[in-house]
């Protein structure tokens, strides 16, 4: 069996909307670059081989597809990929994967952004891609309804690995007694034409060093399996029996049609973690009780200690999973019971094993550096 993988999803203050008001959060620095950096910083002298950070067009409903007018929630965020790009400097080798909604951005724009984060970072960078179907949503940016978004975010997946290789990786040649900064033959138009746009190219950002920083992307059902399997590098599912695991990554594998990568299929969780059960079940109850209602979200929460965790992961990790995803119900407790608790644990077991020597994301991820598709050689 392959060493599993561990990423934290970071969105806020936790994932739980009453996190805000923990002792130990730290609301007023929501908005400050120094909260991101010393959250992704936890995350990293954990040896989390990634991060997400989660972002949308629409302010933090508790149910996405409506809007309410709550004031005891989180409302406002700063933008995920310049999150990103402030903590890359200061980190050293943990992969920095922001959320863009591709549904109301434009490809060209991404792509030349992530390829950025990847020169800051020197190789750490990623991508989660998300559709948006929210009618708010379109309104903020005054877009028509789509009518395939799926399409349309598999388009828009080959258009930002387009732009990546629309340099070649020795397209500057950067020579100033001959006058010659590049080589314009290595320089290609991309000219896709798709159902919803189309794009000439070329980047105006020279190939990023990991020649396509990793792309993810979260899926729920049949339509998105057929998305995350013919355009994603890592895909983000939500069982909540170990039962489904098995399941769900045939049902995604089975519909991978490209020859030059494989998908990497990760388990998202949201944890409540402490050190005995009775603990951790006491302070979601006092959570709930402060939100007004039960948790609930799109994937499995656990609830228990670092060991118990240890256990369903091992378990998981059996039925082919590749890793997990792990969403703190609060920060900074639950990341630091998943860094000082699970990691540790998992450690002890043999079942995680940070790679050695790795530099880039897709160095820890064991995913080779793709080829030039525009490349003559």
């Amino acid at each position: 069996m392959h060493s599993l993988h561990l990423a934290v999803a970071l969105d806020g203050t936790g994932w739980h909307p009453a996190s805000w008001r923990e002792p130990d959060a730290r609301p007023l620095d929501l908005l400050k670059a120094r909260y991101w950096v010393d959250v992704i910083a936890d995350a990293e002298r954990g040896l989390i081989d990634f991060v997400t950070v989660e972002d949308a067009f629409i302010p933090q409903y508790d149910d996405p597809s409506t809007a309410d007018g709550r004031v005891d929630r989180v409302r406002g965020r700063l933008d995920a990929v310049l999150i990103a790009a402030r903590v890359a400097p200061l980190t050293r080798r943990i992969g920095l994967v922001p959320t863009v909604v591709v549904t109301h951005t434009e490809p060209f724009h991404v792509s030349k952004a992530i390829a950025t984060l990847d020169y800051v970072s020197k190789g750490r960078a990623g991508v989660r891609v998300q559709v948006s179907t929210s009618p708010e949503a379109a309104r903020h940016v005054g877009r028509r309804p789509a009518t395939d978004l799926i399409g349309e975010a598999a388009d828009y997946v080959e258009v930002l690995r387009r732009l990546w290789d629309s340099w070649e990786d020795d397209a500057e040649i950067r020579d100033a007694a001959t006058g010659r900064f590049i080589d314009r033959a290595k320089v290609h138009y991309i000219d896709f034409e798709g159902a919803t746009f189309s794009v000439r190219g070329p980047s105006i950002t020279p190939r990023p060093p990991q020649g396509q920083p990793v792309v993810a992307a979260l899926s729920h059902s049949e339509a998105t399996h057929a998305l995350v399997a013919g355009s994603v590098d890592v895909a983000f599912i939500t069982p909540h029996k170990a039962a489904r695991v098995a399941s769900t990554v045939g049902a995604i594998s089975s519909r991978a049609t490209r020859e030059d990568r494989s998908v990497s299929v990760f388990a998202d969780l949201a944890v409540f973690l402490d050190r005995s059960e009775r603990t951790a079940h006491d302070r979601r109850d006092r959570l709930d009780e402060r939100a007004g209602a039960p948790f609930v979200t799109d994937a499995a929460v656990f609830v228990g200690t670092p060991l118990q965790l240890a256990d369903l992961i091992e378990e998981w990790h059996a039925a082919g999973l590749a890793g997990f995803r792990l969403r703190p119900a609060t920060i900074p407790h639950d990341l630091g019971q998943i860094v000082d608790g699970l990691v540790p644990e998992l450690r002890h077991r043999g079942v995680f094993r940070p790679v050695p020597g790795a530099t880039t994301l897709r160095d820890t991820l064991g995913f080779a550096r793709p080829a030039n598709r525009y490349s003559s050689v």
